[in-house]
């Protein structure tokens, strides 16, 4: 069932994240390749997907953090900062699970067909007339 209360809770997380994200955007990177791109999303990316490895131990090893929290911390916060550690934390528990051949083919895909799709949506936009 859908909480009001969890979805104020995550929209609230996501409005910090974004905001962070975006004065990270500003403010690294921009010497290095003249525009604020690859060294900021690596420096989210990395920092991100730490926060969320510490998130889960805290939560694994004290279990009674309420779900609101989580929305906030994880989806929210972590999930607008860097879509980046959603997906490290995937990885991480499917290789805790289901063993690292699993964990290894979901990151292989993920990756690989991402870009794909990315140069197919390219494509597609840039071939059918929609670019300008």
């Amino acid at each position: 069932m859908i909480s009001l209360s969890m979805m104020i809770a995550v929209a609230c997380g996501g409005a910090i994240g974004a905001t962070l994200r975006y004065l990270v955007s500003l403010y690294v990177g921009a010497g290095v390749f003249g525009f604020s791109g690859p060294l900021a999303t690596l420096c989210v990316n990395i920092v991100g997907s730490c926060a969320m490895g510490m998130f889960a131990c805290f939560v694994t090893g004290h279990g009674a953090v309420p779900e609101i929290w989580r929305g906030f911390f994880a989806v929210g916060l972590l999930g607008a900062l860097t879509t980046f550690s959603s997906f490290a934390l995937d990885a991480g528990t499917l290789w805790q699970r289901q063993g690292l051949l699993m964990a290894g083919g979901y990151v292989t895909l993920s990756v690989i067909l991402s870009l794909f799709a990315f140069a197919l949506g390219y494509w597609i936009l840039r071939y059918s007339g929609g670019a300008a």
